[in-house]
């Protein structure tokens, strides 16, 4: 197996540059060559919870400052400490589904400190083995079921703490344009960086690509290699592969694990990006340095990724090479779900020129990205939410309000107001003010339908409704600015 995962063809590492002009844009970051291990004091054996894990992070992130290229060979004793595996249990859910074990936060948590010790132990004499995952699915928007991988409970102590430890590593290393479970990012950080970058860049087509089932596809083989890229003591690689070798256990049956990490995991999403920040990221930000002419914008959220391109030729050699690069990690791009469309400030023309009608949409986190124009008739890109994301979720609010059914009128309209706010908050950004009201009206006619259903006459009267929707149902808001205000700050 070639270890071209990590050099350019001429031995250059590629540094980071951002994709559009702005003032919150991340600037070139260089990378200065290997210099051997990097110097990690010891750490105390006494300290509180407050700063225990706090501390051991900072002393790793000064070690990666000094020397971005530094393979750490000396890790393993901040998983087996008893501090840290006590804070990464106090940042698991409290009222999390178990797993395998059957063993809930509560029940570990009457015995903690003898429960701690004893995990601490196992790990330092290599006596900790790892639990299979307990397989549950839950419904996509589309109709289908998500598999969804719950692990044990000390299983997920001791993933929290690695997560932590990794993360730390790679964030320096990973490209600005990454945003997927970092530190300090968000999705609307990458909504804003994608709207940023299509309206101020000689954006003309756009690539909206599709890993085919991509966290059940990952090569444990390939994903050894990159963790150890950076990570060199040989217990947290062996951790890493016991816990992707640990199997699937669904409905009593045991399923070994030979590629694929499972979502659900604490360290899966850090997996997720180190495996594609070598097999996407360095290579698409090599690709638009060496071979495109024309302006390119990268913007990824774990495996949901977008890239436009100034020339068609370019963004079609660029799926061609991608389709090439995927290949060779065992990731294949889904023909169904992966699209070339042209899309930017001259495509509504040029399609009116055509005939062809309005230009064509694509969805990204949420939102149905649509080439629209201001009040003053300036080019700008409109995000509207994604109509199947809203029938899913007016019909899980229809199933929870007849689980309801009988609850207060009251109490249901106080959870209405939550689950509306929620939606507002995530949804709320300028110019989707005409989807937000779409949302509290299909809500407030599922919660007519189910107050009917209780009722005597079967009848609940519309001028009724509006007197409840204005008691419970808060009217639309928006609640992020502007995608450029928000870069500039």
């Amino acid at each position: 197996m070639k270890d071209d995962f990590r050099q350019s063809d001429d031995g250059v590492v590629p540094g980071k540059s951002p994709n559009a002009p702005t003032k919150g844009a991340e600037g070139m970051e260089g990378k200065p060559s290997a210099k051997g291990n990097a110097v990690q004091p010891a750490m105390p054996r006494t300290q509180s919870r407050a700063n225990g894990m706090e501390a051991a992070l900072e002393r790793i992130r000064q070690a990666v400052e000094r020397d971005k290229e530094a393979k750490f060979t000396a890790l393993y004793h901040h998983v087996c400490n008893p501090d840290h595996l006590r804070e990464g249990y106090f940042h698991l859910k409290r009222q999390a589904a178990p797993g395998v074990d059957g063993e809930t936060w509560q029940h570990y948590g009457q015995d903690l400190e003898s429960n701690l010790q004893d995990l601490s132990g196992r790990l330092v004499r290599g006596a900790y083995w790892a639990s299979p995952v307990r397989r549950v699915y839950i419904p996509k928007a589309d109709g289908r079921q998500r598999p969804l991988g719950i692990p044990a409970l000390e299983d997920k102590i001791v993933q929290w703490v690695t997560a932590q430890i990794f993360s730390t590593i790679w964030e320096a290393e990973f490209m600005g344009f990454s945003y997927g479970f970092r530190p300090g990012r968000n999705p609307h950080n990458a909504l804003d960086a994608l709207t940023v970058g299509i309206t101020q860049k000689r954006v003309n087509w756009v690539l909206d690509a599709d890993i085919r089932g991509f966290y059940d596809a990952i090569s444990h083989e390939w994903l050894v290699k990159f963790v150890e890229h950076r990570v060199g003591d040989k217990r947290i690689v062996r951790l890493i592969q016991k816990w992707l070798k640990a199997g699937v256990l669904e409905e009593g049956s045991w399923t070994p694990s030979e590629e694929g990490t499972p979502q659900g995991g604490l360290i899966s999403p850090i997996l997720a990006n180190i495996y594609l920040h070598y097999v996407f990221d360095l290579w698409a930000h090599q690709w638009r340095k060496q071979k495109a002419r024309g302006d390119v914008i990268l913007v990824r959220f774990a495996d949901d990724f977008v890239v436009g391109f100034e020339h068609r030729a370019e963004a079609e050699q660029f799926q061609g090479d991608l389709t090439e690069r995927t290949g060779k990690f065992n990731l294949e791009l889904h023909a169904d779900k992966t699209r070339l469309i042209e899309f930017g400030r001259f495509a509504a023309t040029n399609h009116q020129r055509r005939g062809e009608g309005k230009p064509e949409t694509f969805n990204f986190l949420g939102f149905t990205h649509i080439c629209g124009r201001t009040r003053k008739g300036y080019f700008t890109v409109k995000r509207q939410t994604m109509q199947k994301r809203m029938r899913a979720k007016v019909q899980a609010v229809k199933r929870e309000l007849r689980r309801r059914l009988h609850q207060p009128i009251p109490q249901q309209g106080a959870w209405l107001r939550l689950v509306l706010l929620g939606h507002f908050r995530y949804y709320g950004v300028p110019m989707n003010s005409p989807a937000l009201n779409q949302f509290r009206y299909l809500v407030m006619g599922v919660w007519k339908r189910a107050l009917e259903r209780r009722s005597q006459t079967g009848r609940v009267p519309w001028e009724r409704m509006y007197r409840l929707a204005r008691t419970w149902l808060p009217n639309p808001r928006i609640c992020h600015p502007y995608p450029s205000q928000r870069l500039v700050v």
